[in-house]
């Protein structure tokens, strides 16, 4: 079995199936954001300018991480720069900068809100989002596979030789096993930054060990910084969850 098509072919025009599928991951994530929001009595109304914020944050900080991590290769090649139908996004990158503007974006637009707890009903949604985005996106991009593999389980990717270890897919389990963990947190724990510290203790831990050992070298995101900024965030969520369940 070949490569997953990574585009759909109308005469002049090229359609991208990684951007189609971000694209559904992005909707599915703002619907669901909105709705765990209003449950907490939080006008939304303006939520369509916070999504818009931290997602041009995160697309513009994830192209920057990328190019700046594969910087040998771009620094030739500055019109490749903007090209995201081949891939390319670094997610420690979006997350560096979709952080600060949402921070921003949250004090400005909701400030008599509680941080912890806005954050509790937004990172499960950003899971869910993650989870779809992860099988549906990467997992139809140019070289969107791991390491080489000779088992069952190997993919052909696009700009790949040989069979590769399907991370995208791996990923998109692992997102949707942390979101129903977060789920399950969520019936038992009520005190405000146990799902958050949760989700950023786990998420980190996860993703560093993925960086570490299905992609390595072959990351196209830079593997030691993806390695440290997961390390980075699960601490983060660590000294958070300690200190929600110490209230």
């Amino acid at each position: 079995m070949g490569p997953f098509p990574n585009q759909l072919n109308f005469g002049p025009l090229h359609f991208y199936l990684y951007g189609l599928g971000l694209g559904i991951a992005a909707s599915v994530a703002y619907y669901y954001a909105k709705r765990r929001l209003s449950r907490l009595g939080i006008n939304t109304e303006r939520f369509w300018v916070f999504a818009a914020g931290i997602i041009i944050a995160g697309v513009l900080g994830a192209r920057i991480a990328h190019v700046v991590t594969n910087w040998g290769y771009y620094q030739h090649s500055p019109g490749q720069w903007l090209a995201l139908w081949n891939g390319g996004l670094a997610s420690f990158g979006g997350i560096a900068l979709a952080i600060p503007v949402g921070l921003v974006l949250r004090h400005r637009i909701w400030p008599d809100s509680s941080q912890l707890a806005f954050l509790d009903a937004l990172l499960p949604a950003l899971l869910l989002g993650w989870a779809i985005g992860r099988l549906l996106g990467p997992q139809f991009m140019y070289a969107g596979g791991g390491h080489i593999t000779h088992q069952w389980f190997g993919f052909y990717y696009h700009g790949q030789v040989g069979k590769r270890v399907p991370v995208p897919i791996i990923q998109g389990i692992e997102d949707a096993l942390i979101w129903i963990g977060a789920l399950s947190l969520e019936k038992k724990f009520s005190r405000p930054g146990v799902i958050a510290g949760y989700a950023m203790l786990i998420w980190g831990v996860v993703r560093s060990l993925d960086e570490y050992l299905l992609l390595g070298q072959n990351s196209h995101s830079g593997s030691i910084g993806v390695q440290l900024s997961g390390i980075l965030l699960a601490l983060v969520g660590a000294i958070i969850l300690l200190r929600a369940t110490k209230n």
